[in-house]
């Protein structure tokens, strides 16, 4: 075998993983709590969430570095939930490379290989094959020193694709470059895992490059599974006050509902400072009850007749200007192509009421 399979003649990377009803604590501290998550052959799901929140956990569970507690983790169709690591047929990238500096480039490829007692020159073929498609043919006989931060993670790719494992787990595997490096990794990484059709399992706890690279994100917080959705549907329809903070930039404003209303309606709300809105009630709202509404930057527009606001400041980036304009409520971000305010005036602004979700306060 002289070359990494693709997609369209590697059938056992349609890979299904199904992770049903997870639990794992550590002492008294619930890691990962009752977390349900199906991730399709050949998806890019990504675990993101703050530090603490269970991702890498959840990770080490389907990569058998750690046991749950209970539930069930099922790899193309097959209970592994208490197989040993070296039974599941995974690829896996560390946050560090952990190359092994007294080996070759190509040695360190063909090490899965060697461990799996695969001939010298075959695993050698399929070493060179595996650099070819990380771009670094002619590398081979480098050491790891040689290399630059960015070279030695696509060693790394290399060498967990080079035995063509069913899912490929990625731990905050860019955390460790510069940004510019990083945003180039980004586009790299998603370019050969749709070229390869491998099913990827990656965490980090940075939105923008979640954002990047996934088809589906999961978000976790405090262990809990919070939303799973594409990219999109997380930044236009956040599920919680959570995910609408943690998934790009958001406005929050207190409010109170003037009116009872359902879930999925719009509802009057009176914000904080006392001025009245028209809102999409994401949570089922009762009159009086406390709530927070969320409204991106971006879904604020000048209104003749809105919201008086005076400008604090005026943040220039280009073809966009960010406004800080202090309400009567809480100072809001308001970005506009073409702002028609500076410093130490007044606006008034508003929003269509499907842009501004207002969350049941917890």
């Amino acid at each position: 075998m002289s070359e990494v399979p693709r997609s369209n003649a590697a059938a056992r990377h349609d890979c299904h993983v199904r992770i049903s009803h997870l639990r794992k604590c550590y002492g008294s501290v619930v890691a990962v709590r009752d977390v349900t998550i199906d991730v399709s052959p050949g998806e890019f799901l990504a675990l993101l969430g703050p530090s603490g929140s269970g991702k890498t956990t959840l990770l080490m569970a389907v990569a058998g570095f750690d046991f749950p507690d209970s539930g069930r983790i099922e790899i193309g169709g097959e209970d592994v939930t208490w197989a040993a690591p070296n039974k599941r047929d995974l690829g896996m990238v560390f946050q560090r490379y952990t190359l092994f500096p007294h080996m070759s480039v190509l040695d360190n490829i063909a090490f899965p290989l060697r461990m799996r007692k695969v001939g010298r020159a075959q695993r050698n073929d399929r070493a060179r094959a595996a650099l070819k498609t990380v771009r670094l043919e002619g590398y081979g006989d480098r050491m790891p020193a040689q290399l630059s931060g960015g070279q030695q993670q696509r060693v790394a790719l290399a060498r967990a694709i080079v035995y063509n494992p069913k899912v490929l787990l990625m731990d905050e595997p860019l955390s460790a470059l510069d940004k510019k490096l990083r945003e180039e990794m980004q586009v790299e990484i998603k370019h050969l895992q749709r070229e390869l059709g491998i099913t990827v399992i990656f965490v980090t706890h940075d939105q923008t490059e979640a954002l990047t690279m996934a088809d589906r994100i999961a978000v976790l917080n405090f262990g809990e599974l919070q939303q799973v959705g594409a990219p999109k549907d997380l930044y236009e329809r956040p599920a919680s006050a959570f995910v609408a903070g943690f998934i790009g930039e958001t406005n929050f404003w207190p409010a109170r509902a003037k009116a009872d209303a359902a879930a999925g309606t719009e509802a009057e709300v009176e914000l904080e400072g006392g001025d009245s809105a028209r809102v999409l009630a994401v949570d089922g709202l009762r009159r009086g009850q406390a709530a927070q509404v969320a409204i991106r930057p971006e879904h604020i527009k000048l209104a003749p007749n809105g919201i008086g606001a005076a400008v604090e400041d005026a943040i220039y980036a280009g073809s966009i200007t960010t406004l800080l304009a202090k309400t009567r409520g809480p100072t809001l971000r308001v970005r506009l192509e073409t702002p028609e305010a500076t410093p130490g005036g007044t606006i008034a602004v508003g929003w269509e009421p499907r842009n501004a979700r207002a969350y049941a306060a917890s």
